[in-house]
C-alpha cells in the first residue's frame, strides 16, 4: 500500500513514512551540502477548490532546509507519489527557524566559550553543569555586523539547588551573542554583574493539602463523540484535527448540522502567529522579543498529554508526526486532547404562574494542545459548543521572564517578584487565523457598532441605541481595532444565503480579553510584527498567505505579511474570506505569579448571528432524573 492510500483524507497530516520519503527525495534532489538541515517538513495542504470539487491531488510534503555551508534558506515541495522536487527555490534574504537542535548546540556552544566563563567566573559561578543559556531570536535591531548572518542572542539563568526551577536564579546583563551558522561566539555583551537572587521557594512542595477530595468524572457509556482517523463528529459539530510542526493544533473543515444539512463554517483556523515583545530597553533587554511561531515553532515543542494531569475524563488522544534537523521522523504520543466538558447551564425558562422550570445542562468539546517554549508554557484551547457557537481559549502558564535585579535599584520597567528577581512588563501578542465559508465560499464582513442617540425629539427619555452595521469593502476598511465605547464586534455574511427572517446568515467574532501594543510601529519589533496593531484583519483569500508577519519572520527587518498583503486592497465583497484576529495579553507579573504562574487566561468568541432561524440547541435532552428534577 502507498503512502497516500494510507490516507482517509487529503487534509490529514503526514505521517512517519512521508516524512522520511519527503526528506529522502531533497537530499537526493536538493543541490544541498551535507551539512544542511530540515527546518520543515510538513502537509503542503490541497487548495480547498480541489477539495470543494471532491479532488484528492496527490499528497506534497512542503520542505524548508537551511544550509550552513550557503547560509541560504530553501524550500519546495515534495511530491510524494511520484518521488519528485518541485518548486525548490532559495529564499533569498531570509532565514528559516531556530530548531530545537540548533538551539539547544547553540547554548552548548556559548557555554564553553572561554569569554563566557570568564564572565560567570566575575559572578562566583564557576560549576557550570547548572547553568542554563538559551539562544534566542536576535531579530532585526539594524546592527551592521548581524546584517545577513544567522545571529542569536543569548539569555543566561542558573538552576536552584533543589533543581527544579532552572530560571531561578537569572544571571543578569550577561548576554553571549552567537553566529548559529558557524557555531561560535562571536562577541560577549557584559554589562555589569549583579548579584544573584538567593534561593527561593520550590516548585515542587514537600508538605502538601490534605483537604482535598478527589473528583472523578465518569461516563459510563462513553462519550458522545465518534473519531474516524482525524474526523470528529460531536452532537451537530463535524471538524476534522490536523498538526504542522509550526502552527502546532490546525483545525479544518468546521461545520454544524442544520436540519439533516452540514453547513459549513470554516475551512481552517489555527494559531498563526505569536509574538511576546519586553518593556525594557536596559542593557540586552531590548532584545527580548519572541515570535514563537515564525521564529521556533509552536508544533515542535507540544507536549506528550497525560490521563488525569493535563486532560480529565474520558479522553481520545491524537499523536502529532514531526521531525529532527536531520529529518528522521519523531512521534509526539498524546500531542493533541479532546474530550467533553459539563458547562452549565445551556438555556432556562421558570414559569411562575404553572409551578414549572424547563432546564438544559450545557456541555462542550474541547479540543486542546500545549506547547512547552522555553520559560513558558501556553494551552491552545478549542471549544464548540451545543448552540454552534466557538470558543478560543489560550491558557499561560510557566515560569515568568525573570532578571536579576540589584536591592539599590528601582524597578523602573517591571515589578520585584522575588528577591533579587525583577520581571518587566510585557505582552503575548496572538494571531489567530480564520480561513471562512459561512454556509458557502462567497462571504463578505460588516462591522457593528452601537450609539447613543441625542436626548431630544424622537428619544424624549435618553434610552435609545442605534444600531450601526456597516459593510468592510476592501481589505484597507477591514483594519480595525476594538472600541468598548462602541461594544464593537464583526460579522462574516453570506450574501447569498437567507435565513427565515430574510436576513443574510452569519456568524460574528465576539472580541473578549485584549490591549493594543506599547511599542511604536517604527520600533524594529513594531515592524516585524505590524499586524499586532489591529485586532481585526480581514483578507481576500490568496495561496500562500498563511502568517501574519510572514513566512520568515526570523531575523527579518520587517514589513512582511499582512501589512505588505493589504496593500493591494482587494475587495471583500463577496469574496473567499479569510479573517486575523490578533489577542493581547498586557501581563505585569505578580510576586504570585512566582516561582511558576498559575494559569492566565485570554479568550474569545464566534458566535451564530442569523445563521440559524431559532435556538439550535432546543433539541438538548434535559438530564437523566438521576441528576435533575426537570
Amino acid at each position: 500500500m502507498s503512502d497516500q492510500a494510507q490516507f482517509l483524507h487529503p487534509l490529514d497530516p503526514l505521517g512517519s513514512a512521508e516524512i522520511a520519503r519527503a526528506a529522502e527525495v531533497v537530499r537526493v534532489h536538493g543541490g544541498l551540502s551535507g551539512q544542511a538541515w530540515f527546518e520543515t517538513i510538513a502537509l503542503q495542504e490541497p487548495e480547498k477548490a480541489d477539495l470543494a470539487r471532491n479532488e484528492s491531488p496527490p499528497r506534497r510534503a512542503f520542505v524548508c532546509c537551511y544550509d550552513p555551508e550557503s547560509g541560504q534558506t530553501w524550500d519546495g515541495a515534495v511530491n510524494l507519489a511520484e518521488g519528485k522536487l518541485e518548486g525548490w527555490h532559495h529564499a533569498d534574504g531570509f532565514q528559516a527557524r531556530i530548531v530545537s537542535e540548533e538551539f539547544a548546540m547553540g547554548g552548548a556552544v556559548a557555554k564553553a566559550d572561554p569569554r563566557v566563563i570568564a564572565a560567570l567566573a566575575l559572578r562566583g559561578i564557576t560549576d557550570l553543569k547548572d547553568v542554563l543559556i538559551e539562544c534566542w531570536s536576535a531579530g532585526n535591531f539594524g546592527i551592521a555586523a548581524e546584517q545577513g548572518e544567522r545571529i542569536a542572542y543569548c539569555h543566561c539563568f542558573l538552576r536552584n539547588k533543589a533543581g527544579d526551577n532552572p530560571y531561578e536564579k537569572p544571571i543578569a546583563n550577561l548576554h553571549p551573542v552567537v553566529d548559529l551558522r558557524r557555531m561560535k561566539v562571536v562577541r560577549v555583551d557584559d554589562f555589569g554583574a549583579v548579584p544573584l537572587p538567593p534561593d527561593g521557594k520550590r516548585l515542587r512542595q514537600e508538605v502538601l493539602r490534605t483537604d482535598l477530595k478527589p473528583l472523578e468524572i465518569s461516563q459510563p457509556d462513553g462519550p458522545s463523540f465518534t473519531v474516524e482517523g482525524n474526523l470528529v463528529r460531536w452532537q451537530k459539530w463535524q471538524l476534522r484535527v490536523g498538526f504542522h510542526v509550526r502552527e502546532g493544533l490546525i483545525l479544518h473543515m468546521i461545520g454544524y448540522e442544520d436540519e439533516g444539512k452540514l453547513r459549513p463554517i470554516m475551512h481552517r483556523a489555527s494559531m498563526a502567529e505569536m509574538v511576546v515583545p519586553y518593556g525594557d530597553p536596559r542593557g540586552g533587554a531590548f532584545r527580548r522579543n519572541a515570535f514563537d511561531t515564525g521564529e521556533y515553532g509552536v508544533g515542535q515543542y507540544l507536549d506528550s498529554l497525560t490521563l488525569g494531569c493535563d486532560c480529565l475524563g474520558h479522553i481520545h488522544y491524537f499523536d502529532a508526526w514531526h521531525h529532527d534537523w536531520h529529518g528522521k521522523p519523531k512521534q509526539i504520543r498524546n500531542a493533541i486532547c479532546m474530550h467533553e466538558e459539563d458547562y452549565g447551564i445551556l438555556w432556562k425558562h421558570t414559569d411562575p404562574v404553572r409551578g414549572t422550570v424547563t432546564v438544559r445542562r450545557s456541555r462542550r468539546l474541547v479540543v486542546s494542545a500545549i506547547s512547552n517554549i522555553g520559560n513558558y508554557v501556553y494551552g491552545f484551547f478549542w471549544y464548540f459548543y451545543q448552540d454552534g457557537s466557538i470558543g478560543v481559549e489560550i491558557k499561560a502558564t510557566g515560569i515568568p521572564h525573570g532578571t536579576g535585579a540589584r536591592p539599590e535599584a528601582p524597578a523602573e520597567y517591571g515589578v520585584r517578584i522575588a528577591p533579587g528577581v525583577e520581571a518587566h512588563v510585557h505582552q503575548h501578542v496572538f494571531s489567530f487565523r480564520f480561513d471562512m465559508c459561512v454556509d458557502g465560499e462567497r462571504n463578505a464582513v460588516s462591522e457593528v457598532n452601537f450609539a447613543a442617540v441625542p436626548m431630544g425629539e424622537g428619544n424624549p427619555h435618553g434610552n435609545a441605541i442605534r444600531i450601526i452595521e456597516n459593510q468592510l469593502g476592501s481589505e484597507s476598511q477591514a483594519q480595525r481595532n476594538m472600541d468598548l465605547a462602541t461594544a464593537r464586534y464583526w460579522r462574516v455574511i453570506n450574501p447569498n444565503k437567507f435565513n427565515g427572517l430574510g436576513e443574510p446568515v452569519a456568524y460574528k467574532l465576539v472580541p473578549g480579553t485584549n490591549a493594543l501594543p506599547f511599542n511604536h510601529p517604527d520600533s524594529p519589533v513594531g515592524r516585524r510584527a505590524g499586524f499586532m496593531y489591529k485586532h481585526f484583519w480581514a483578507t481576500q483569500y490568496a495561496k500562500g498567505e498563511l502568517y501574519p508577519a510572514g513566512w520568515y519572520p526570523n531575523l527579518h527587518e520587517g514589513g512582511d505579511g499582512l501589512p505588505r498583503w493589504t496593500e493591494k486592497d482587494r475587495s471583500l465583497d463577496n469574496e473567499n474570506i479569510v479573517v486575523w484576529y490578533t489577542m493581547n495579553y498586557h501581563h505585569l507579573p505578580r510576586p504570585e505569579d512566582w516561582p511558576v504562574q498559575p494559569c492566565i487566561y485570554a479568550s474569545f468568541h464566534w458566535m451564530p448571528s442569523g445563521f440559524f432561524d431559532t435556538n439550535p440547541a432546543l433539541d438538548v435532552p434535559s438530564s437523566t432524573p438521576k441528576h435533575c428534577c426537570d
